[in-house]
């Protein structure tokens, strides 16, 4: 068994006990789950992929990945990925020792006016998770890595449609934790791509667990005197349901093995672009198997396919497509057959 089969299946454990359908209901109004944020941090899950110079337990991107699908799957709702990847990722600048308690990270929206004036943060912040949630914000700002106390900040609380906090942040001259000079391998544009990562993870979780409930539901539910899922059409469903999540979930593992090597550029766009396609066709399956069971609150489908549909739209839909496109038309039909022949995808740069 991998570490990363051993970390998954800790990690299910844990959110299978914690994270169950009514906790993951009460999160929607409380804006989150302490109690399984509580019980991750017992285990040191909080703090994997995050260096232990930065104050973490250390581990791989294929590790965090792990870690994620497992969230996915149990539709957690505490800021994992902001507080292991994201922020891992942001505290590889020197000097960053990251405090106890959630995380979260500025996601960098095109509307956002951040800037730094004589060491202060000023401006404005949209969309950041769970906000109004955690102890610290951290985000890559004018070349540096800030991180800074959301209570330093007017707080405008919003949610995405899977009901998880995505808050608007208005900063007027707050003086940062700690500000430092962002690495060469600190741009916007990879910083970009980790979070692509980190929602295709969770995404590829909740896939999985979109097929577990389908093909229960399917089995228990008797028409005719028959389970729904021994009919031809339901069996449709199944399978698109199902082959949907297989590819993302493979897609995933590859872009985290390859972004522990490198950018990962191409593998890291293709797995969004997958899992933002799955979203769609694996959802409306499910649905469609589930018929007016899957569209009630009382029942478990609607978490995972409320947040397939929010993750989608978060750190890229579309745009990753076209900066696929655009990378293979610009290496050419030759030169792309030749670098997936010999194995070597992760030499296309986009």
């Amino acid at each position: 068994m991998s570490e990363q089969d051993l970390l998954f299946e800790t990690a299910d454990r844990l959110f299978g006990d914690v994270a169950t359908f009514d906790e993951v209901q009460a999160a929607q109004q409380r804006g989150w789950s302490e109690a399984t944020w509580s019980a991750a941090d017992e285990l040191g899950l909080t703090r994997i992929g995050v260096s232990e110079a930065a104050g973490g337990m250390g581990g791989s991107i294929a590790d965090v990945v792990a870690l994620l699908m497992a969230a996915g799957y149990h539709a957690a709702p505490i800021p994992l990925a902001e507080s292991t990847l994201l922020a891992g990722w942001l505290a590889q600048a020197p000097g960053i020792v990251l405090p106890e308690g959630p995380l979260s990270v500025i996601p960098n929206k095109a509307n956002d006016t951040l800037r730094l004036e004589n060491g202060t943060l000023h401006g404005s912040a949209h969309r950041v998770p769970w906000g109004r949630n955690v102890s610290l914000i951290l985000g890559l700002v004018d070349g540096h890595i800030v991180g800074v106390n959301p209570h330093d900040a007017r707080i405008t609380e919003d949610v995405n449609v899977a009901g998880e906090p995505r808050d608007d942040l208005d900063f007027e001259g707050a003086t940062p934790v700690f500000c430092v000079a962002a690495t060469p391998a600190q741009t916007l544009e990879r910083f970009a791509l980790m979070g692509a990562l980190s929602r295709s993870a969770l995404m590829a979780g909740a896939l999985l667990r979109v097929v577990d409930a389908t093909a229960q539901y399917t089995q228990e539910r008797k028409q005719f005197g028959k389970p729904v899922g021994s009919f031809q059409a339901v069996q449709i469903h199944l399978v698109r349901c199902a082959e949907q999540a297989a590819l993302v979930d493979l897609a995933v593992q590859v872009a985290a093995r390859e972004a522990d090597r490198g950018p990962a550029s191409f593998e890291i766009a293709a797995v969004k672009t997958l899992a933002n396609d799955a979203a769609r066709t694996a959802s409306r399956a499910a649905h469609q198997a589930h018929g007016a069971m899957g569209m009630t609150q009382e029942y478990v489908l609607h978490q995972y396919s409320r947040r397939l549909w929010a993750w989608r739209g978060e750190y890229g839909d579309a745009s990753w497509r076209s900066q696929l496109g655009r990378g293979v038309a610009t290496l050419g039909p030759d030169h792309h057959f030749h670098v997936i022949a010999d194995g070597s995808a992760s030499g296309i740069a986009l």
